[in-house]
Order: structure tokens, then C-alpha cells, then sequence
């Protein structure tokens, strides 16, 4: 090797340690992409009034602010199809429906094609953080307005991003159960990012959707207990209601809490999801061995029924 070769590779090598120590010099932010279209029912939380943005957003952004990751908002389904797409290190939906069709809230709905090429960019690496209703989204088919497909384990022939999100969501208790509920929450790893120093179990207050279909190698982080509850699709032991899980390359987070305007206030939710969102742009590492046997013995469990809402 000459001198001006060894010169340029300790150009290089200096250069690259110079813009890893500063941002200045070319190391980026992560960037989320926050998606919140609505094909189904839209919760208020996302709901953009005014021209002023959704609670969720200002929430993330905020989030974003304190830990040092960039956030995009959008309810265009477009951009899945976009080069933009790959700009983005994690995906965070708070979704409803089958985002393939323009639905409730009018906005342009994601292609098949962008819904495949969503998937694999998670499944190359990309980072994928849920809340509330993202699971609530892409329902396995048919999906009849009496719901009855969804007290059916459908196991690996569930959808392909439920697949990935881990876990799909059946219903909620109605008013008169009530729909909002305070519950315990026990926290089945204390260590994940964001849980640091909270004591099981956690009370609080939600609309909790009744989950099924769980993914084996999910990693429990919090489970609902059910004990007290009251409504027909809590008549079931203990289930997952936040996980994580590998989903090819790319680390996936899901928290079914999420419907209230106080939840995006409340300082043990927002540290738990600041924690899964830097978990799954690799700003941190968690260790997610699966657990789900170990955590909620019950987890198969299917809830009684309900007859459909008038």
C-alpha cells in the first residue's frame, strides 16, 4: 500500500468516527413514520381537528423531542408504495379496518402492494411499534358485520400482518360492562426499556380490547388480568396485552392500551412506548425470549360471543 493510499484510508476511517461522534458531520436521527389511518372505526385520539394534530401526534412528537427521534405523520396510504417508505428505520400504527380501502375516514388507502411491500420491509429490518387498535386492523377473512370470525383461532392462516403484529383483536366491553375499565396489569418483564423501577401489578384505566391468536414466539411484557373484570369478552384466563417479537430482521412492539386522550398523558404508558419505539429502531436492546406459556397459561382461551352491537 502506497502513502497516498494509507492517506485516504485514514482519511476515511477518521472521517467516519467524526460523523458517528457528530451530528453535525452526517450521523442521522431515526425516524419513525406515525400512520394513523382509519378504515374502521376512528378513534378521537387520532382524529386531526381543527388543522391542529391528533393527540397521538403530539404525543410521538413529544416523544420524539425527548429521545432523539424524528417522527413523519400521514393517513395516506400512498406512501407504502413510495421510495420514502425506506427512509423511515420504524413503522408506528394506531390504524383501524383494511387500510387497502378508503373507509372511514376518506383518506387514500395503502395498495396490496404497498401492504406487501410494508411487511417486507419489516421482515428486512425495519422496526414495527402497534398501539391500541393496530390490531384491530387487517382483520383475517371474512370479517361478517357479526364478527363471528374472530372467536376462531385461525392460527398461521391469520392474516399475514396480523402475523406479524402478533396477536388480533376481538372485541371491547360495551358501556354497560362498563367499556372503560380499571384493571391490574401485571408486568411480566420489569427490564424491558421504558418499565424501569415500576412494581407489578400496575392499575389502570383503558378500554381493553379482548385479544386472540397469538404468535408463539411473542415476549410478554404485560399481561391483563381478568379476574375482576366484568363483561362477556373478559370470561377468560389472563391474556398478552403488550409484546414483543422478532419479526425476521425487523423487532416488532404491540401495546393494546392507547384509547383514551389521558393514556397519551400518563407517564407509565409513554415510557413503556418510548421504550418499545427506541427497542425497534435499535436504539436500545431488550433480551425477548418467547414466554407466552410461562406468562399466560390461558392465552388460547376464546371469550363467549357477544351478540353484534345494533
Amino acid at each position: 500500500m502506497n502513502s497516498s493510499t494509507s492517506r485516504r484510508e485514514f482519511l476515511r476511517v477518521v472521517g467516519a468516527g467524526m460523523a458517528l461522534a457528530n451530528p453535525l458531520l452526517g450521523a442521522k436521527k431515526k425516524s419513525v413514520l406515525l400512520f394513523t389511518k382509519s378504515s374502521a372505526w376512528e378513534h378521537d385520539v387520532v382524529k386531526n381537528v381543527g388543522g391542529k394534530p391528533s393527540t397521538v401526534e403530539r404525543a410521538i412528537r413529544g416523544l420524539g423531542a425527548k429521545n432523539g427521534f424524528e417522527v413523519t405523520a400521514t393517513k395516506d396510504g400512498r406512501i407504502f408504495e413510495s421510495d420514502d417508505l425506506y427512509n423511515h428505520d420504524a413503522f408506528l400504527f394506531f390504524t383501524s379496518g383494511d387500510l387497502t380501502k378508503k373507509g372511514t375516514d376518506g383518506n387514500w388507502p395503502m395498495s396490496a402492494l404497498g401492504k406487501q411491500a410494508l411487511l417486507e420491509a419489516i421482515e428486512h429490518g425495519k422496526g414495527f411499534a402497534g398501539v391500541h387498535a393496530a390490531a384491530d386492523t387487517f382483520h383475517t377473512q371474512p370479517d361478517p358485520p357479526d364478527r363471528s370470525n374472530r372467536y376462531i383461532a385461525h392460527g398461521e392462516k391469520s392474516d399475514p400482518y396480523l402475523r406479524m403484529l402478533g396477536g388480533e383483536y376481538i372485541i371491547h366491553a360495551r358501556d354497560d360492562d362498563p367499556r372503560l375499565q380499571t384493571a391490574k396489569v401485571i408486568v411480566n418483564d420489569a427490564k424491558f426499556p421504558g418499565l424501569e423501577g415500576v412494581a407489578s401489578p400496575v392499575s389502570f384505566m383503558e378500554e381493553w380490547g379482548s385479544l386472540k391468536d397469538f404468535v408463539p414466539d411473542i415476549h410478554v411484557i404485560l399481561t391483563l388480568d381478568t379476574h375482576s373484570m366484568h363483561g362477556e369478552c373478559y370470561q377468560r384466563a389472563p391474556y398478552p396485552v403488550t409484546w414483543g417479537r422478532q419479526h425476521g430482521q425487523g423487532r416488532v412492539f404491540y401495546s393494546s392500551m392507547g384509547d383514551r386522550p389521558e393514556t397519551w398523558e400518563d407517564a407509565f404508558f409513554l415510557n413503556l412506548l418510548a421504550g418499545g419505539i427506541r427497542w425497534a429502531i435499535r436504539d436500545v436492546d431488550a433480551q425477548i425470549p418467547s414466554n407466552l406459556q410461562a406468562a399466560a397459561p390461558g392465552y388460547a382461551e376464546i371469550p363467549p360471543k357477544s351478540p353484534p352491537e345494533d
